[in-house]
């Protein structure tokens, strides 16, 4: 089984101890390759360095979180766009928009992600999106770009099934993490992932964060690792009602053709 984790903060500081240990823990659990997400102003130019030292298995994104957005500028823009001219950076995000927790301005991260959408409109690259609670923005936003957008992934879904068939009517594609091992808070995603058309569907673990909580043992740092990536799959799997190796190929290939790997 060889598997892509589509969304891995590998540049956040809870892996600088240990990042390639982090590695060596992820490919003996079969995940081949990763998209590194770049989602800030100060992380973005650490995202491209790392995947630049593991060519043909790490990947990066560039762009603004909602959280960040209001560092959004015309300045930044130009630096972000110098970023994704480098072949390293496969698509742009993580971007978007958050207004369940509001760290920046509405009014600002409209603005921001209107940029990012403008980038990606003028580089032709696939977009990597972030929503929470902002669903009919997003999509109206989205929606004045119809037709100048290459691929399209909502990462880390976590919303309802009407959302969901929102983003399948527009062919985008879905990302799935471990909130869907939370009793919690995401038992709603159990039902509605059988839908997912398997060339839509990609797996991601959003490590750091998100450490599924079905998982056994329980790493005592509570850290999440992509090494936990095929516990996500494994749960897919049980849902869709599919055998573990058909997602597991099915999910790598979809991740290829979308970011454009090397096969």
């Amino acid at each position: 089984m060889q598997l892509i984790d589509i969304g891995l903060n590998l540049s956040h500081d809870s892996f600088d101890h240990d990042r390639d240990a982090v590695w060596l823990r992820a490919r003996a659990a079969g995940v081949t390759r990763a998209i590194l997400t770049g989602a800030s102003r100060a992380h973005n130019p650490k995202v491209l360095e790392l995947a630049r030292s593991r060519p043909g298995e790490w990947f990066a994104t560039a762009g603004v979180h909602p959280h960040h957005a209001s560092e959004y500028s015309t300045e930044y823009d130009a630096e972000l766009r110098a970023l994704h001219a480098h072949p390293e950076v496969v698509a742009v995000g993580e971007c978007g928009l958050d207004y369940f927790r509001d760290f920046s301005p509405r009014p600002a991260q409209r603005r921001a992600f209107e940029w990012q959408l403008q980038i990606a409109a003028d580089t032709g690259k696939p977009l990597f999106l972030h929503q929470r609670d902002a669903h009919a923005d997003f999509m109206a936003i989205l929606r004045q770009f119809d037709g100048r957008l290459g691929p399209v992934v909502v990462h880390c879904f976590t919303g309802t099934r009407e959302e969901l068939f929102d983003y399948l009517d527009q062919d985008w594609h879905i990302g799935i993490t471990g909130w869907l091992c939370d009793e919690r808070r995401g038992q709603h995603l159990r039902e509605p992932v059988k839908h997912i058309p398997g060339n839509r569907l990609m797996v991601e673990t959003d490590a750091p964060y998100l450490l599924p909580r079905t998982l056994r043992p329980m790493p005592k740092g509570r850290r999440n690792e992509p090494a936990f990536l095929p516990h996500i799959v494994e749960e897919l799997a049980r849902d869709r009602g599919e055998a573990v190796e058909s997602v597991a190929a099915a999910t790598t290939a979809t991740a290829t053709a979308f970011f454009r790997l090397p096969g």
